[in-house]
């Protein structure tokens, strides 16, 4: 029987997400830069896609949503670039990391719950589960490679040998 390690979720900042890549948001303070003759603010650098030689393309993802408590089958990973998921319809979800290297180590997975009005960019290699909507079918704007150069990227880790469970957020 494997062994069980249950996930609670903690709040997506971006200090708390820095080591797997950008929370996706415009943070209070930011300045944006006024455009469109004064009718529009623009806020920039709010992610570094990454990818040398890769090209990127813009997607639109729907998302079923998952109940908890969920139980993880697998992480993936992208070597050769970043993926960016920004909320579109403005659901709640998870977003469950761990840091790079060959395989994901038990011990540094880690569950953020994000708010419908942040983003995240993972840094290439960061190991990550599949979009886990919450409450409703959500839709992401995602940011990755194209076609079929982005599809072979893509590793899966299966999680067989372990059972991780998601479990709702204490209220403590």
């Amino acid at each position: 029987m494997a062994e069980t390690v249950d996930l609670r979720p903690e709040p997506l900042t971006a200090e708390a997400f820095a080591p797997f890549g950008q929370v996706i948001e415009i943070r209070a303070g930011a300045t944006p830069r006024v455009i469109n003759e004064g009718t529009a603010e623009r806020f920039e650098g709010l992610a570094d896609l990454q990818g040398e030689g890769v090209p990127f393309t813009l997607a639109v993802m729907r998302a079923q949503p998952r109940p908890l408590p969920f139980t993880l089958r697998l992480l993936e990973r992208h070597r050769q670039a970043s993926q960016a998921f920004v909320p579109w319809s403005g659901g709640a979800y998870l977003v469950v990391v761990a840091p790079p290297g060959d395989k994901p180590s038990v011990e540094a997975i880690r569950c953020f719950q994000a708010t419908g009005r942040q983003g995240v960019n993972y840094r290439p290699g960061t190991w990550h589960h599949p979009l886990l909507a919450l409450d409703t079918v959500s839709e992401f704007l995602v940011a990755d490679q194209a076609g079929p150069a982005g599809a072979a990227d893509c590793e899966e880790f299966a999680l067989d040998h372990l059972r991780l469970v998601i479990r709702p957020a204490s209220n403590h």
